[in-house]
């Protein structure tokens, strides 16, 4: 049987992606913070499809979560409760619109959602993937700042983990919410990156894949947005004008199910460090953002992750060491 996890499968275009996975017979790990929602979502997928479904509490802005949650994950393997993943999808993340706020751990939310949570769960993880197996990112085309998708949204900034952690700190001005989303997004893609790079120099067989799912309306993103924004951004008037401007656009069962087929299509085999994005029913590799191929910035950024991480030397993946 094939084992897939998912972060923030229980809504949006996790929920989509769960749900192709489940209608190909593949057992899942919906991993999230709501326990009840994700339990609505595992009652539904195995009265369709009668595959294993499993929970696992996880909030990626904490660290201490993310602990947690992976040593819960491998305990169950090692009880032999849970088969080895076949997949990884780092898909849960947010926008966090407003006043900049801080993590558990002290570091701004949007960099500690989207970023380091997923870093430090993967390190913790990857020893509990099969041979061949694959870690997706979903990320944004908004991480280009030469992109019409990433000029909307505020053009991302230097890739600086220490920097983006501690945005707003020490009287600094902080990056519009815009900026940081874009920024970690950017970052996301890094990540990805540089992970494929380590996992081929340790001649490891699991494959890395960055994912952009376009602009999907209705998925959350712009939930901390007024109301008459958030309902502006599913009308057809917005999604008409959103293709005029050249941003990338989608459908959540498009993209859902484009994230599915990155964790166990065939055509994926092997294919590793690479951006895939879909866009109106085409998924397709695309060049990323050009300061995203840069291999100095991504290991600088790699390294200073593994600090405000605390990344010990025991937690470090074997492949990576």
């Amino acid at each position: 049987m094939t084992t897939v996890l998912i972060t923030g499968g229980h809504s949006g275009i996790g929920l989509a992606a769960a749900r192709a996975l489940a209608a190909q017979s593949v057992d899942i790990v919906l991993a999230g913070r709501s326990l009840g929602r994700m339990q609505q979502v595992a009652d539904e997928l195995r009265a369709a499809h009668d595959v294993t479904v499993t929970l696992l509490t996880l909030d990626v802005s904490s660290l201490a979560s993310v602990r947690a949650g992976a040593a819960q994950f491998r305990a169950a393997v090692e009880a032999g409760e849970l088969d080895l993943l076949d997949a990884i999808l780092c898909n849960a993340g947010g926008r966090f619109d407003g006043k900049v706020s801080y993590s558990p751990d002290g570091y701004e939310t949007t960099f500690a959602t989207n970023c380091l949570g997923h870093f430090l769960f993967v390190e913790l993880l990857l020893p509990s993937m099969t041979e061949g197996g694959r870690v997706v990112y979903t990320t944004s085309g908004t991480h280009d700042p030469d992109s019409m998708d990433g000029k909307a949204v505020g053009a991302a900034v230097e890739p600086d983990a220490i920097a983006l952690a501690n945005d707003g700190k020490n009287g600094k001005k902080s990056l519009s919410a815009g900026k940081r989303y874009s920024t970690s997004k950017l970052c996301t893609v890094m990540y990805a990156y540089e992970l494929d790079r380590r996992l081929r120099k340790a001649d490891s067989s699991i494959s890395s894949i960055a994912y952009d799912p376009g602009a999907v309306p209705g998925t959350g993103f712009l939930r901390g947005m007024p109301k008459p924004v958030q309902w502006m951004s599913t009308t057809s008037a917005m999604q008409w004008a959103s293709k005029r401007m050249g941003i990338t656009t989608s459908d959540v069962e498009f993209s859902g199910a484009s994230l599915a087929a990155l964790a166990t299509a065939p055509e994926f085999v092997d294919q590793s460090g690479i951006y895939v994005q879909a866009k109106e029913g085409t998924l397709s590799a695309v060049r990323s953002a050009r300061i995203s191929y840069d291999g100095k910035r991504a290991e600088r950024l790699w390294d200073d992750s593994k600090r405000l991480v605390n990344l010990t030397s025991e937690e470090e993946a074997p492949q990576l060491r």
